[in-house]
């Protein structure tokens, strides 16, 4: 006789002498958000079977709350099922632990707008050329204090100039930084080192390089405990990529690699540059697609502040060895640190969209072996333009129209992700278009 499989007990993670008395189910909306809901652990055994309810909405609502996509299908539901692979506890939060959620329809609902669901469609599609993709995002952030005198509420805690490469408290006052790094690393999410960065109050969390989805879950939750932590101690923490006017940004830099055969397939020694073909396919595939892959890498209105020369984020779409002022960088590193590193993406870059437009760009290089302009030697933000290749849309409008006219990666990263982030974008646009800031108050008022 037959007998039903059941699922074995669920055992919540130990954490030493604080028990876990919740569990935190989260996923990405389109934005990069952490949505979720807190499960009490006594639940959480149903919540596993079952999933947990949520408003599709929430997937095409702006960040003034304003549900953009969803009303002309009378607001369905999705499931979220936690995915237990990725339930860990957290330090900075005593008797919590948490996990990411798989995104469902309801029965007989449509699909999703499903941001962890393209990565792995992205790396399937590598996988069936016979690759796997290897991924390292680099995150950078600013940390600042509430103060309702400061432009924006925000101040920062920091403000020195070339602290750069700089750690200990002069930096970290309280050591917030330092100890929330060794919490993620403490909980297996990859953080391996930190320091202040470039700008005033400007941090960066370095992470190991993992498979696709792993590196991109990672990144996620990255941010989310970045701003949880920073919260707790009564900080904010921005993602944003240029929030002030007397500093340079923040960005997402995703470094890609492709395994093959357990090797790196992007290393060819004896070749030109001791680079393979596949890396210049894959370079060329990124190219080709630059324009509507700013609208995933760059996808405020805000980003486009942060893309001017000189500023070591790309202003055209080209690739370089070594060189940081190029769209893809070529790192010097050989062998198996073999690798491309992509530059142009910003701080409020959705980990899930940048990472799985990339490899879907990359997958259409190495199918159709296209091959990539020459590289760019020297400055790229001052060379002749047949030189320095074609400059990058300069405005959100202008990227969302290249993503919406990019048949191919259209089609690749999924109808319900592209139409929804498009509605929503735009009318964002639309929202800031009719704003008056006050620039404009203080450049015209008195004059005019």
């Amino acid at each position: 006789m037959q007998t039903e499989q059941r699922a074995a007990p669920f055992a919540a993670p130990s954490t030493g002498e604080t028990p876990i008395t919740t569990i935190r189910v989260l996923y990405s909306d389109l934005h990069g958000v952490a949505r979720g809901k807190d499960v009490p652990v006594s639940e959480f055994e149903r919540v596993r079977e079952s999933g947990l309810g949520f408003c599709a909405a929430v997937m095409g609502t702006d960040l003034r709350h304003t549900p953009v996509v969803g009303g002309e299908e009378g607001y369905p539901d999705l499931i979220a099922k936690p995915d237990l692979a990725t339930l860990v506890p957290l330090p900075w939060e005593p008797g919590v632990a948490c996990c990411l959620a798989n995104l469902e329809p309801v029965h007989g609902g449509p699909p999703p707008a499903d941001p962890r669901g393209a990565v792995r469609r992205a790396a399937a599609a590598l996988e069936q050329l016979g690759y796997g993709a290897v991924v390292a995002p680099e995150l950078e952030f600013f940390l600042c204090a509430r103060d309702d005198s400061a432009p924006g509420g925000l101040r920062r805690i920091v403000d020195r100039l070339s602290m750069v490469y700089t750690v200990g408290p002069q930096v970290d006052p309280g050591g917030v930084v330092r100890r929330l790094t060794e919490d993620l690393a403490q909980i297996g999410l990859g953080a391996f080192a930190f320091n202040h960065e470039f700008m005033n109050s400007q941090y960066e969390i370095n992470q190991h390089h993992a498979d696709a989805l792993t590196a991109a879950d990672n990144a996620f939750r990255l941010k989310s405990a970045v701003k949880d932590v920073a919260a707790l101690h009564g900080l904010v923490a921005t993602f944003m990529g240029r929030p002030f006017n007397d500093q340079g940004g923040s960005g997402t830099h995703v470094h890609l690699s492709l395994e093959r055969d357990g090797a790196n397939a992007f290393d060819a020694p004896g070749a030109p540059d001791e680079v393979s073909d596949e890396l210049r396919w894959f370079t060329a595939g990124v190219l080709a697609h630059a324009p509507a892959l700013m609208a995933f890498l760059n996808p405020t209105i805000n980003a486009y502040r942060r893309l001017v020369p000189d500023s070591l984020a790309p202003t055209h779409a080209n690739w370089g060895h070594d060189n940081r002022s190029t769209f893809v960088r070529i790192p010097a590193e050989r062998g198996a640190a073999t690798r491309v590193e992509v530059r142009v993406g910003d701080g409020a870059a959705n980990p899930y969209l940048a990472v799985a437009a990339l490899l879907f760009a990359g997958a259409h290089g190495l199918r159709e072996r296209i091959e990539p302009p020459a590289a760019v030697a020297g400055d790229a933000y001052h060379a002749a333009e047949e030189i320095a290749g074609a400059p990058l849309p300069r405005t959100l409008e202008e990227s969302l129209d290249a993503l919406e006219a990019d048949a191919v990666l259209r089609e690749a990263v999924g109808e319900q992700i592209v139409t929804t982030f498009l509605a929503m974008k735009r009318f964002e646009v639309e929202r800031h278009r009719s704003h008056v800031s006050e620039w404009e108050l203080e450049e015209y008022a008195h004059h005019v």
